[in-house]
């Protein structure tokens, strides 16, 4: 092989290469790439599980979650995205649950970051282990155990919108409006062969790129303005087994 052809084979691996900010994040300790992931989130219920739609029995009142890409006692921050409250969790056993939610959460981790259950926006983020953060947050996050362990479980309720003229106003950052984020590339030419693809493979063929620097260009679905036709297209796309879709709010 000449270097002519040796060339060509690295410019094509330079850039095919997708970049992943969003999803990843290095950790300075280990220089390890840390999971994150944008999108709805599914509270057990025993129901849940009777319906088979949740593979594993997920206890109430334990500070843990059901996470399909990070592995059993991974600690990881949960985040209302809609209010910014967080814990500190582990990931629970490998369960099956629907592609479209991005991790499954027990009664007592949705009550304590005021889950909205019409709406349940939640940020994934793990936690490297030997990171100073988790050294500042471990002896809290035993007391709050302990409390969990002994406290009831009560049932989440959803306030009623229509007591107030006030509560019946929804701001407009409030408006249900997300985007599917597919991937990131350095460069048009590989999220132009990306979109090809997807046109190729599925029945999808209104697929996006924004250009969001000179080195960063966006591939999605969306924006979509309902429940239903979001979980649709999700579904759509997951077929091609990306392995970090994310939706982000617009």
């Amino acid at each position: 092989m000449n270097y002519k052809n040796l060339l060509i084979i690295f410019i094509f691996l330079l850039t095919s290469c997708s970049i992943d900010n969003t999803h990843f994040k290095k950790d300075k300790l280990t220089n390890k790439s840390a999971f994150k992931n944008n999108g709805f989130t599914l509270v057990y219920k025993d129901s849940l599980y009777k319906k088979k739609i949740i593979s594993l029995k997920l206890d109430g009142r334990d500070m843990v979650i059901f996470q399909k890409n990070l592995k059993k006692n991974s600690t990881v921050k949960i985040t209302n995205n809609k209010n910014n409250k967080s814990v500190i969790a582990t990931v629970g056993k490998r369960a099956d649950y629907p592609n479209f939610n991005n991790s499954v959460i027990s009664n007592r981790i949705a009550q304590a970051i005021e889950l909205d259950l019409n709406e349940p926006y939640v940020e994934i983020s793990e936690i490297i282990n030997n990171s100073s953060f988790i050294a500042k947050k471990a002896k809290t996050f035993e007391e709050e155990k302990k409390v969990a362990n002994k406290a009831p479980v009560e049932s989440i309720t959803i306030n009623d919108l229509s007591l107030s003229e006030k509560k019946n106003e929804k701001k407009k950052d409030d408006k249900f409006l997300y985007i599917i984020k597919i991937a990131d590339f350095y460069f048009q030419n590989s999220a132009n062969l990306l979109i090809k693809r997807i046109k190729n493979d599925t029945s999808i063929k209104i697929i996006n790129l924004e250009r969001l620097s000179d080195t960063n260009y966006r591939v999605f679905l969306g924006p979509f303005d309902n429940l239903n036709s979001l979980k649709s297209s999700f579904n759509d796309i997951s077929m091609l087994k990306f392995e970090n879709l994310e939706i982000i709010k617009k």
